[in-house]
């Protein structure tokens, strides 16, 4: 009971002595005498809550940042896919234009040739029985086309069609080791074979058959057609000749020519189901002036 008496008592001794200093303070204002306390005061306990603050702001944006977290990725992943979309759209956006710009040219030359063509698409490229450098395309016996049929691009000629399904088919290229088409020199009645010799389509050789005939760089070539236009037409652009080979006391002559047709990257050709009238001689090659 005494116990409690005297807390009582030491309370309000120092409640009164509070209210006095206080009111000293407020009255004496910055000449106040316990203003050098209040300082040290203020320094303590604003550290405190500078160091707290700066204890507990990088532990409330890391909550912060694992709770935006999921959403935020959200967003990335959705940003990611929207880009693939376009770069999907803008390359498809190409694909179609190129395609379209090289189904035009197809259908140039075979209108220039008089060809009547099937349009495809090359879909694989592959080996054949016999064969190394074949492709498949997505035409077929429904869409008329047969085996030993021509086929061109819209630069020159591609090959010859080896065996036809309802929906594809497979055609050896010129550039096959295999391969052989009769050809001749633009302007001249000289007449030879082309063979391919692999390098990737790089090249054909062209065999003159008299080698008393000149034979010169820049020379171009054109395939000289076969009974009823199969398997090969007559004017479809070859190549042109890039080099000629030395080949003393040889009954032919022989030269290398590079292609018209790119060979290594075939996307749209056609295949040509009914043959020209007339052969149109050098018709269908291109101008000398576009070659360079």
């Amino acid at each position: 009971m005494r116990d409690s008496n005297r807390a009582r008592l030491i309370l309000g001794v120092l409640l009164a002595a509070a209210l006095v200093i206080l009111t000293v303070d407020h009255r004496t204002g910055d000449n106040s005498p316990l203003h050098p306390l209040r300082a040290a005061g203020a320094y303590v306990f604003g550290t405190a809550e500078q160091l707290g603050g700066g204890v507990l702001r990088p532990i409330g944006g890391f909550v912060q940042a694992l709770v935006a977290a999921p959403a935020a990725q959200e967003r990335i992943d959705a940003l990611k896919a929207e880009n693939a979309k376009l770069r999907a759209g803008m390359l498809a956006g190409k694909l179609d234009s190129d395609r379209a710009k090289e189904l035009k040219d197809l259908l140039g030359l075979a209108g220039t040739g008089g060809y009547k063509v099937v349009p495809a698409n090359v879909v694989a490229r592959r080996g054949a029985p016999g064969f190394e450098d074949a492709v498949q395309i997505d035409v077929g016996t429904r869409d008329g086309v047969h085996t030993e049929m021509t086929v061109i691009n819209g630069e020159g000629l591609v090959g010859r069609v080896i065996r036809a399904a309802a929906h594809s088919s497979t055609v050896v290229l010129i550039s096959d080791p295999a391969s052989a088409v009769g050809a001749r020199l633009e302007g001249a009645k000289e007449i030879g074979v082309v063979h391919g010799v692999g390098e990737h389509g790089r090249l054909v050789q062209f065999r003159l058959l008299d080698s008393t005939a000149a034979l010169t760089r820049g020379g171009r070539i054109v395939s000289f057609g076969s009974q009823h236009g199969r398997p090969y037409v007559a004017g479809v652009p070859v190549g042109v000749i890039e080099r000629v080979e030395s080949t003393p006391g040889e009954l032919t002559r022989i030269a290398y020519a590079r292609p018209y047709a790119d060979l290594t990257a075939l996307d749209v050709v056609g295949v040509v189901v009914e043959a020209p009238k007339r052969d149109p001689r050098d018709a269908v090659l291109p101008p000398k002036e576009k070659e360079r």
